[in-house]
This record gives C-alpha cells, sequence and structure tokens, in this order.
C-alpha cells in the first residue's frame, strides 16, 4: 500500500496529538517493515516546516510538504473549497489519513481519520472556538470515511454513540510508551521529594483541583506540575517522571491518557483520576480518585506512597503491553481490511 499520513500538527510543538502522530508513524514504518510505503503531507507554514523536518528525522519516509506563509488558512480554505485533490501533491496513493487539522480532498483511494477525543463536543464552552471548530468539523467528517481509529475502546464507544458510525468501521490503535520511558536515566533534581504532574491551567487537566488537595499533604512533598514549567520537550519528560515519588493525574476527562503510560513505564507510582475515560491507561496499577474532591484526590497520594513497590511493578507489568509497533500494526490492518 501507498498511504499518505498528514503530518501538519507536527509543525507546532509537540503535545498529546503530534506525539501520537509521530509514534504511530513510526510505529507503522517499523511493522511495515519496507512492504508498504509511508509517505508524510501537508501544507505547513515556514516555522513549522522545520519542526516537521526535525520531528520526522531519521524516519524511513521521503515527506511531500507544502511551505506557505498563511499555513492554518491554507488548511482550512483547502478542506472548504474540496480542490484540488491531495493526489497533486503526493501522487497516486491508496490510503488518505487525515487529522483533525484538515480533511483535504481525494479522487480516490481509502478515507481514513483519527479521532482522539470528543473532548469538543462534551464541553464546548470550556474550550477555544477555533479549537472547537476544527474538532467538530473532523468529527463531522468522519461519518464519511471508509475508517475510523480512537486511542481507547471507550472513545469508540462514544465514536458509535454521538456520531452514529458503525462499529465495524472503527479500529482502536492504543498509543505507545518510547523507548527512552524507562526506570532507568537522569532524574529530575529538584532538592526535596516531590510529586509530578502533566496538569496544566487547561480546565480539562484540572490542576486547580489538584492545588486544592495539596495542604491536606505533607508539607515536604512538593508539587511539581508540567503547568509552571512551560513548554518541555517529550523528550525531556523521562527524567520528570524518574525522580518523582509519585505522579499525579487529575484529569476530567480525556481520549486515553497517554502520560500516564510514560509514567509507569519511568517506574513512579501512579495516581489517576477515576474518571472512566482512564480506566483504560490505568489499568490496575493506579490509585484512582474523584477528580472533583480534592480531599479525595490527597488521600489517593498518601496511598500511593505508602505502597510504592506494589505499584511500581504492576504499572511496568501494564505499560509494557503498550508500543509503537503495535499502534502501527492496528493501524496497517485496518486499512488493509479495508481496501
Amino acid at each position: 500500500m501507498k498511504i499518505a499520513y498528514d503530518v501538519t500538527p507536527l509543525s507546532h510543538p509537540r503535545t498529546g496529538v503530534g506525539n501520537y502522530i509521530l509514534g504511530a508513524l513510526g510505529g507503522m514504518i517499523e511493522a511495515a517493515d519496507g512492504r508498504h510505503e509511508l509517505v508524510p503531507f501537508g501544507p505547513v507554514s515556514i516555522r513549522g516546516r522545520g519542526l516537521v523536518d526535525g520531528a520526522l528525522d531519521g524516519m524511513a519516509a521521503e515527506p511531500h510538504l507544502v511551505t506557505v506563509p498563511f499555513a492554518h488558512a491554507t488548511r482550512r480554505a483547502w478542506s472548504r473549497l474540496g480542490r484540488p485533490p491531495a493526489e497533486w501533491f503526493v501522487g497516486e496513493f491508496d490510503v488518505l489519513h487525515f487529522t483533525d487539522w484538515m480533511y483535504p480532498p481525494q479522487r480516490s483511494g481509502l478515507r481514513a481519520t483519527m479521532i482522539h477525543d470528543l473532548g469538543p463536543l462534551h464541553f464546548p464552552e470550556r474550550l477555544h472556538p477555533r479549537t472547537v471548530r476544527m474538532h467538530s468539523a473532523n468529527a463531522n467528517q468522519a461519518k464519511a470515511c471508509d475508517l475510523v481509529f480512537t486511542n481507547a475502546e471507550y472513545t469508540a464507544s462514544e465514536v458509535v454513540e454521538l456520531l452514529r458510525i458503525p462499529r465495524e468501521r472503527i479500529r482502536v490503535a492504543y498509543p505507545g510508551v518510547g523507548d527512552g520511558f524507562a526506570p532507568e536515566g537522569h532524574r529530575y533534581e529538584h532538592g526535596s521529594p516531590y510529586a509530578f504532574t502533566t496538569a496544566t491551567a487547561d480546565w480539562r487537566k484540572n490542576l486547580e483541583t489538584l492545588r486544592e488537595a495539596w495542604p491536606a499533604l505533607d508539607a515536604d512533598l512538593a508539587l511539581v506540575a508540567l503547568g509552571d514549567l512551560g513548554y518541555v520537550p517529550h523528550d525531556d519528560l523521562p527524567r520528570l517522571y524518574r525522580g518523582a515519588a509519585v505522579f499525579v493525574y487529575p484529569s476530567r476527562f480525556e481520549g486515553f491518557g497517554l502520560p500516564v503510560i510514560e509514567a509507569m513505564a519511568c517506574g513512579v507510582p501512579c495516581v489517576v483520576s477515576a474518571h472512566p475515560s482512564l480506566d483504560e491507561a490505568a489499568g490496575d496499577a493506579a490509585v484512582r480518585a474523584d477528580p472533583e474532591d480534592p480531599e479525595a484526590i490527597a488521600a489517593a497520594v498518601r496511598d500511593a506512597l505508602d505502597r510504592p513497590d506494589e505499584l511500581v511493578a504492576r504499572g511496568l507489568a501494564h505499560a509494557r503491553r503498550f508500543t509503537w509497533r503495535e499502534t502501527g500494526r492496528v493501524h496497517l490492518q485496518g486499512y488493509a481490511d479495508a481496501l
């Protein structure tokens, strides 16, 4: 198969969606073992082109990128106008897989997309209007796709319920854990024991409730929040995980919750929100807590600190289930089955 794979989110500093796209692409290349052609493509800004090139450096795939001065407007116009077809830029292909940043037209071939979560449909008032527009448009476009991927069974069930997409057109491709996420390696030195969280000021990530929980805990345990550190490159996260006495993920809603399995892979006991969207990421390897209850979060942190050996062993075993190669294999098998 020749697969045209949209990588436009890599033109911005990578967070969850970008990390998934890069991991899935690498996993497909690894699982394909030279049998299929992967073509990363998309219109990107001048600055964004450097970020995409850096992210794809070393991958066995030749990107077809178009550098334009107003990339967001270009992607939006291309999606709405419905021309020219993507074949003009990447040649003929068997599969076109687009992201929630655009929905380019195509003349032929399988049409596929990914839905990471349906948060914009649940909480439109909590998100930036542009984010809601982009994700809502992608959700509507997914209804006409031959194949839709999600990163969890929870999200797949929501896609069936809310978008009325038949379950047989959906494939669950769990995220993977990169090789750098392991117990061995450099650790962040804070000067005192600390809990680490990737929560930010984003309402969904729920940092404010976690802060409310902190006075009930030992004053010697600091809280190090990603939201207070500014942008941290993904490759620098393992040392923050490893150095922590406990990892806390109080999210109100997720598609999957990739940081949970990354923290587990680094050998850290985890406290995770009890919202059902995180059941698959947490497995039986985390202490769960109501994300709206500061006292419950504090109690869960104390519990995790009291039995680190048990939770670390469970977490390492759970995290080993998730590899980017398997993510890629599920994508390739999904394309082949649909074709």
